[in-house]
């Protein structure tokens, strides 16, 4: 069985005082044992929460991480760094950083091996733009993001990641994939993986993001090949993101 995640991506938002809230209601909430839950946290808030979450049930994660381990690149942080403030997880490839801060392909390669390097799980984001989807492309277009990354690492690099589906006309619009939409493209993305290795097939974690919230994330991930959610505005409203974790029990 694979064992459903639920990350929330804060991106450039929240506060101390948020971490806290998070922390608070967490404690005391009923939180399903079999579902991962983690907190995608912009890089300064990783200390406050490394020690407001110590004993809960959640995991840390980053948004982005440099492809060198250390250097002169001012304003940067390395995998390492992250690790060290109780980081597990780390974003790749998510379409703001491919957009806005033009990172390609190779980039994104780069980046997975670097959090692999250093001990860190990689969420690969992949996904398409509207244009995409309406001329039919969606299918090659993830599944050239997935091979560019994928075709680099070896079997047992290609196992300690998973992958977000994040259509990118769904992020922040409020408009979301209907639960068939979403599925028909995990499952395409699911036979790719088989391709590399029929266990990597069966066993990979694939994410749904893309507006998911606490009314439509039970019939997303109802679907068989929707393992969690990779949650964008939701997982900044306590309520609401508890709500999406119990869903996944």
């Amino acid at each position: 069985m694979r064992r459903p995640l639920i990350a929330g991506n804060w991106k450039m938002n929240g506060s101390l005082a948020l971490v806290e809230r998070f922390a608070q209601a967490f404690t005391t909430a009923e939180l399903p044992a079999e579902v991962d839950i983690a907190f995608m946290l912009p890089a300064p808030y990783l200390p406050a929460a490394q020690r407001s979450f110590a004993g809960l049930p959640v995991s840390l994660g980053a948004q982005t991480l440099h492809p060198e381990p250390k250097g002169a690149y001012t304003g940067e942080i390395s995998g390492a760094m992250l690790k060290e403030f109780g980081a597990h997880y780390v974003l790749v490839g998510h379409s703001e950083r491919r957009s806005l801060f033009h990172e390609d392909d190779t980039a994104v390669l780069a980046r997975v091996r670097a959090a692999l390097q250093a001990g860190l799980e990689p969420v690969l984001c992949l996904g398409e733009t509207l244009e995409e989807r309406e001329t039919g492309s969606t299918e090659a277009v993830v599944s050239k993001q997935l091979a560019a990354v994928f075709d680099g690492l070896d079997e047992s690099e290609r196992r300690r990641l998973t992958v977000a589906y994040e259509p990118v006309w769904a992020i922040g619009t409020g408009k979301t994939a209907t639960p068939d939409q979403a599925q028909e493209v995990h499952l395409a993305l699911r036979q790719r993986l088989a391709q590399y290795d029929t266990a990597l097939g069966e066993t990979a974690r694939l994410l749904y993001g893309g507006s998911m919230n606490k009314d439509n994330a039970a019939a997303l991930l109802a679907q068989p090949d929707i393992d969690g959610g990779l949650i964008g505005g939701a997982s900044l409203q306590v309520d609401d993101f508890l709500a999406i974790c119990q869903s996944a029990g």
